[in-house]
């Protein structure tokens, strides 16, 4: 996947590459371990199913931050391949272990919300059961091995292009060697079909769903709300929390696309080249191949800010952590909260019953691990 550029790159370009790599693995490594070490503290956290498929992703990016993208800065920045034939396999197979991983893991997780958002909240406890999330969390670990350790180490990626391969690892100009990672025409195909396209259609039918949904709620609020009451009075409260949760699942609609648009644009570009590459005699510059890798990692930096920062829990806990413990950001007695007379908690958040056979969600549920 990634084909090492022989040109090389310049004094400045290298200082600039250096900067801009060490703050993106500096903010996936933060922001990572922030997101475990506060579910592991928090035992409201651990209470919601939804945060069990975090802190896998969050386990997942981290060990790209840490096992994959160092020996790639390193390969970028020096231009040469230091690390041998056997552990450039075993990078490799990583790379596209844990990528494959953290994809899935944010497949799950727009599917527990699926279910949690546009279902009865009795549908999602059966869906949702701890035995099905222990199977899903253990496919989003187990399916990318058939894509990576065993077809890289038995050599499969390579048939048919290993002359090609052999001699694009050294420049014999500089005396360089590359860790190459090239895909015949069957690979690229089936490993993108199932660590991108297939994640990425179901992304966009959940995402889509929950989208109408929200959008639903929105609309219907707006229609039950009696003509010019006010929406800002305080002694109109039932109006007041109407309006706001009528802002909230807008939000929260808004902030869907802005999840799904940074899954776009941190992957597509790479894996609509992984399958083009091989049809055009892999003839794109290794340049813009290392641009697309590296705009994916980048989305293992980003996915703590989109799934966890932007969580009102997840930042109580978090400025519990960074403030060592201080009272301020401790979570509110639940005696002094008022929740609506015709209420269920399902996945430890609230769902306001609208008649027998339907059901609306709280912000808190509908917000996608994000909006305040």
């Amino acid at each position: 996947m990634l084909p090492s550029s022989s040109e090389g790159f310049g004094v400045a370009e290298k200082i600039v590459l250096l900067t801009f790599i060490s703050a993106v693995i500096l903010m996936a490594i933060l922001g990572n371990l922030l997101v475990m070490v506060a579910v592991c503290r928090d035992r409201q956290l651990r209470k919601i199913k939804t945060n069990y498929f975090i802190v896998s992703l969050a386990f997942a990016d981290l060990l790209v931050s840490v096992l994959v993208m160092p020996f790639g800065a390193i390969e970028l920045v020096q231009d040469n391949w230091i690390y041998g034939e056997m552990f450039c396999l075993v990078r490799t197979s990583l790379d596209v272990l844990l990528t494959t991983a953290s994809i899935l893991h944010l497949c799950c997780i727009s599917l527990d919300r699926y279910y949690a958002i546009c279902c009865q909240p009795l549908v999602y406890r059966n869906k949702m059961t701890p035995l099905r999330i222990a199977v899903m969390l253990g496919g989003c670990w187990v399916i990318p091995t058939f894509i990576s350790f065993l077809p890289i180490m038995q050599g499969w990626n390579s048939i048919g292009i290993i002359d090609l391969i052999q001699q694009r690892q050294f420049n014999k100009a500089s005396n360089s060697t590359y860790c190459i990672f090239m895909v015949n025409k069957p690979y690229a195909i089936t490993c993108s079909v199932v660590a991108f396209y297939i994640p990425f259609l179901l992304m966009v039918l959940a995402y889509y769903r929950i989208y109408v949904t929200a959008r639903e709620h929105a609309r219907q609020i707006r229609v039950l709300q009696p003509p010019g009451a006010p929406t800002d009075g305080r002694q109109h409260h039932p109006d007041q929390h109407s309006t706001h949760r009528m802002k909230t699942e807008t939000k929260a609609a808004k902030t869907l696309c802005i999840i799904m648009g940074c899954f776009c644009l941190c992957w597509a570009p790479f894996f609509i080249t992984n399958i083009v590459d091989p049809f055009i005699n892999y003839t794109v510059p290794g340049k813009l191949w290392t641009a697309f890798l590296w705009l994916g990692y980048i989305n293992s930096g980003l996915n703590p800010f989109l799934y966890a920062f932007l969580n009102k829990s997840f930042r109580r806990a978090f400025l519990i952590i960074l403030c060592c413990g201080d009272e301020r950001y401790r979570r509110p007695s639940i005696l002094g909260q008022t929740v609506p007379c015709s209420t269920t908690t399902i996945n430890g958040s609230t769902h306001v019953l609208r008649e027998v056979l339907a059901c609306t969600v709280s912000p808190e549920v509908l917000t996608p691990r994000g909006a305040p």
